[in-house]
């Protein structure tokens, strides 16, 4: 995500390096080169030249401290106006309503109905939410199937109506359901067409008429860049949607569509989709992607999806088990399900400081893990709480069941008993800690 604007951004801002302060002539390569990028990146010409002119202005304005190089400086103000670009803040939808509705709108192929089903997901798990998916797509034949099964995969019910034409019907009849069965949430599935004509943009604003939702919703494929910003100010146009949803981030590495949407239409991103997995699906927030533009990572990112997927509970006793070095195999598998739930590892990666760029040119992935996987899931149960007594003759019987060499079941072995030793340190010191904390406490 964002890699080639990112490595253009940072090599703009080494031409400043060793200048005492920041002048007019100075810096009018680096805003060259951060124009460049820009272009490059599929950003409209206009909003680059504007930002760069923004930049410009506050860089000049600027004292310097003696502690901090212009370099810095000029990293620090590109960093806060790419927020204000993207939008500054967070802006999360508006769910008031018995019940909400939500209008999902697009171009065919944009990644609508995988959306809905994320976006119901979200609503059910994060935010403890009654939804309902109401199927109004009537002319792509397997938009209606599509839209059960990621229903069926999520446990949320979908309302469809296959004989009948009229979307608009099908809406008020869905959120009438809703009404009657107590739903807080019913979300909206329209028909999206290979590009923006006349007839889709009047369906479209005819059940947004008719249902009156609570939340309009654009989605736009963000690997199509600035046909991307065109057609979300086509469709803001006729529809005065409340917000953009960018679908296949993980795919763009240059960025154009997220850094020019807000500046065009004035409307603000609101959620952003990476991968298959229903669970992928965040909340857009304007510094963080700054911050990864330019390198610095986005650790509350990874905090909070680390949070989403650990019980504390379990985390507790899982503490208990290292300090008394009762850490299992089992526990170590169980561990890697966690990870891979938390999304991509490579991803999941770049989002700690310094990191992306040592592992931008490095294939990593979920797969990664499936050696592993293969041999823990080849042991017996009592192996796997007694990984001490795998002896030889076990270890030829693991390799050949995982598809293994004897040398890679050794080498993961070897590792995980490192592994639990440096856990088991670790956490021992942490205990230690709070033990002396409570003493301390105590004496007070």
């Amino acid at each position: 995500m964002f890699e080639n604007l990112a490595d253009k951004m940072e090599r703009s801002f080494k031409l400043l390096k060793g200048q005492g302060k920041i002048t007019e002539i100075n810096i009018a390569e680096t805003l060259k080169e951060i124009r460049r990028a820009l272009v490059d990146a599929d950003v409209n010409y206009k909003t680059a030249k504007s930002f760069c002119d923004s930049v410009k202005e506050k860089a000049l304005g600027q004292d310097v401290l003696k502690s901090v190089r212009p370099g810095q400086m000029m990293v620090k103000i590109v960093h806060d106006e790419l927020a204000e670009l993207m939008g500054s803040e967070a802006t999360d939808i508006d769910l008031n309503g018995k019940p909400a509705v939500v209008l999902v709108s697009g171009l065919q192929g944009s990644g609508k109905t995988t959306f809905c089903g994320k976006l119901a997901l979200n609503c059910k798990t994060k935010r403890n939410l009654n939804v309902l998916l109401a199927a109004c797509d009537v002319y792509r034949p397997a938009a209606i199937d599509q839209l059960k099964v990621l229903g069926e995969q999520i446990g949320v019910t979908v309302y469809s109506e296959p004989e009948v034409k009229d979307p608009v019907k099908i809406a008020k009849r869905a959120i009438d359901t809703a009404k009657d069965e107590k739903y807080n949430v019913v979300i909206i599935d329209t028909a999206g067409r290979l590009a923006v004509d006349e007839a889709m943009m009047e369906e479209i604003a005819s059940i947004k008429k008719a249902v009156n939702p609570t939340e309009t919703l654009f989605v736009v494929d963000a690997m199509t860049g600035q046909d991307a910003v065109e057609t979300a100010k086509a469709f803001n146009e006729r529809l005065d949607f409340n917000g953009v949803v960018l679908t296949k981030l993980d795919g763009d590495t240059r960025g154009g569509a997220a850094l020019s949407i807000k500046a065009v239409v004035n409307k603000p991103i609101k959620f952003v989709s990476s991968g298959e997995k229903m669970e992928a699906l965040d909340v857009f927030h304007p510094k963080r992607i700054a911050d990864r533009i330019l390198g610095m990572g986005d650790v509350v990112t990874l905090v909070e999806k680390a949070q989403e997927q650990f019980d504390e509970e379990e985390a507790k006793k899982l503490k208990k088990k290292l300090i008394k070095n009762q850490f299992t195999l089992t526990d170590f598998y169980n561990q890697i399900q966690q990870i891979k739930k938390m999304g991509n590892i490579k991803d999941l990666a770049s989002m700690i400081p310094g990191v992306g760029k040592a592992i931008k040119d490095v294939d990593i992935d979920n797969s990664s893990f499936k050696g592993i996987e293969a041999i823990i899931q080849s042991m017996t149960p009592y192996e796997k709480e007694n990984p001490k007594e795998i002896d030889g003759s076990r270890r030829k019987r693991i390799a050949a069941g995982s598809g293994t060499s004897v040398a890679e079941v050794n080498r993961l072995l070897k590792q995980f008993e490192d592994t639990r030793k440096v856990m088991k340190n670790v956490a021992g010191a942490g205990a230690m800690k709070n033990l002396r904390n409570m003493k301390n406490i105590r004496r007070r």
